[in-house]
C-alpha cells in the first residue's frame, strides 16, 4: 500500500500529512526538511514497538536526536510533564532551529506540541501519531495543551505542526480499547461533515475494528481531510471549528468528574455524542431516525452510549460550566441538523442538557 499525502493550507503555517503503511520510514527525511536536531518525546511502550524504525530513519539522513520518555496516561498530561520536556531541551542545548517530535498517542502529542509552543517562544513540532485517535484527530490542527483538575485541556495554545506522519501499520499493535477510542472520533467526522462517510462506516465497521488496511487508510485519510478543511477556514476556533467538539462537551465533563482515570477519552466522547444527538433531536434539527442511527453505530463499534449510573447529572453540569467551550456564560454545543450537517448552538439551556442526559440514561 502506498503512502498518500494530504495538506493543511494555512499560508506560511501550511504542512503535509503523510498517511499509509511504511510512512514511518520516511519520517527522518521529512523531519530533516525542518531541522537537523530533534528531541523525540515518547513513552516506553511506543519506543519498544516502533522506536527502532524512527531512530533508523533519522540516522539515515544525519538528523541528530535525543529522546525523553514520559509516563503513559491522561493523568500525566499536565504541566509537570511539559516541564520535563523543557528541561530536556535546555539541558540538550536545543536552539530555535530544532524540532520537537511527538511520537505516540494524543497525550504525548499534546505535551510535545505545548512544550514546543512555549520553548524559546515557539519551536517547530513534528507529530508522529501511533494511535488511531491521534492519527485521525489530535495530531492535526495545532491544538496543544494539558489538563487542569477543573477541566480538560484548560492550559494550552494553538501551535501548528510542521509535519504529520501517520503510519497505519503502527495501529496493528494497539490494544482494542485504544482502537475503540479512535473509532469514536472517526464516527464523529462522519456525523458532523459527511453522510457518505457515515454510511461507509455503517457498512464497514467490522472491517475497521479488525484494522483491515484499506478501510483504516480510508478512515484516517477522510478524517484528516475533513479536519483540514475545517481548520483551514477557522484555525483558532473563532466559529465553525467548534463543530469538531461534537460529543466533547459532555465527554470532557465525564473525564473531569472522574479525574481522567475511569474513562478513556474516546469512550467519554462516544457517550457525549449520544447525548449531543439527543439534544440535536430535542432542538428540532435532527430526525429521530438519524439520532437512532448515530447511537446504533456507536453501539455497533462496541462503544458506550449511555451515561453511567454512578455519574450525577449535577456534577456533569457543573463541569460543563467550567469547560473552555463556555462563551459569555453560555454553553456552546456542536449539534446536528442531519447526518453530515452540523453547526454551533449557544441557545442550549441547562434544563435541556439535563433532560438529554436523563433521556440518555433511560435509553437502556
Amino acid at each position: 500500500m502506498s503512502v498518500v499525502k494530504e495538506r493543511v493550507e494555512l499560508g506560511s503555517r501550511s504542512y503535509e500529512i503523510w498517511i499509509g503503511a511504511g510512512a514511518l520510514e520516511k519520517a527522518g527525511a521529512l523531519i530533516a526538511r525542518s531541522g537537523k536536531r530533534t528531541l523525540v518525546v515518547t513513552n516506553r511502550r511506543v519506543e519498544r514497538l516502533h522506536g527502532g524504525r524512527l531512530y533508523e530513519s533519522l540516522e539515515k539522513v544525519s538528523v541528530q536526536w535525543r529522546k525523553i520518555i514520559l509516563p503513559e496516561g491522561e493523568e500525566h498530561k499536565n504541566m509537570a510533564s511539559v516541564a520535563r520536556v523543557h528541561d530536556a531541551l535546555i539541558r540538550g542545548g536545543y536552539d530555535r532551529g530544532c524540532v520537537v517530535t511527538g511520537f505516540g498517542g494524543g497525550v504525548t502529542g499534546d505535551i510535545a506540541g505545548f512544550a514546543a509552543a512555549t520553548y524559546m517562544r515557539g519551536v517547530k513540532v513534528a507529530q508522529i501519531p501511533t494511535t488511531l485517535l491521534a492519527q485521525v484527530d489530535s495530531s492535526v490542527g495545532g491544538k496543544t495543551g494539558v489538563n487542569h483538575p477543573v477541566g480538560k485541556n484548560m492550559i494550552g495554545s494553538f501551535h501548528q505542526p510542521c509535519l504529520v506522519v501517520a503510519d497505519i501499520s503502527a495501529l496493528t499493535t494497539l490494544p482494542r480499547v485504544e482502537v475503540l477510542c479512535g473509532v469514536a472520533e472517526v464516527i464523529k467526522y462522519g456525523a458532523i461533515a459527511s453522510a457518505g462517510f457515515f454510511s461507509f462506516l455503517e457498512r464497514n465497521m467490522e472491517q475497521l475494528l479488525r484494522m483491515e488496511p484499506k478501510v483504516v487508510e480510508r478512515a484516517v485519510r477522510t478524517s484528516c481531510k475533513i479536519k483540514a478543511q475545517v481548520v483551514e477556514k477557522d484555525e483558532l476556533e473563532a466559529g465553525r471549528r467548534a463543530i469538531l467538539n461534537f460529543g466533547h462537551t459532555v465527554g470532557h465533563s465525564i473525564e473531569a468528574v472522574t479525574g481522567y482515570k475511569t474513562f478513556k477519552h474516546g469512550h467519554a466522547v462516544a457517550i457525549g455524542m449520544s447525548v449531543a444527538a439527543t439534544l440535536s433531536w430535542m432542538k428540532g434539527g435532527l430526525a429521530k431516525k438519524d439520532e437512532e442511527r448515530i447511537t446504533r453505530l456507536i453501539r455497533q463499534a462496541g462503544l458506550p452510549a449511555v451515561i453511567p449510573a454512578g455519574l450525577s447529572t449535577k456534577s456533569l453540569l457543573k463541569a460543563m460550566e467550567s469547560d473552555k467551550k463556555v462563551k459569555a456564560g453560555k454553553i456552546r454545543f456542536a449539534l446536528l441538523s442531519g447526518i453530515g450537517e452540523s453547526g454551533i448552538r449557544d441557545d442550549v439551556t441547562l434544563g435541556e442538557i439535563r433532560e438529554a442526559i436523563e433521556l440518555n440514561r433511560l435509553s437502556t
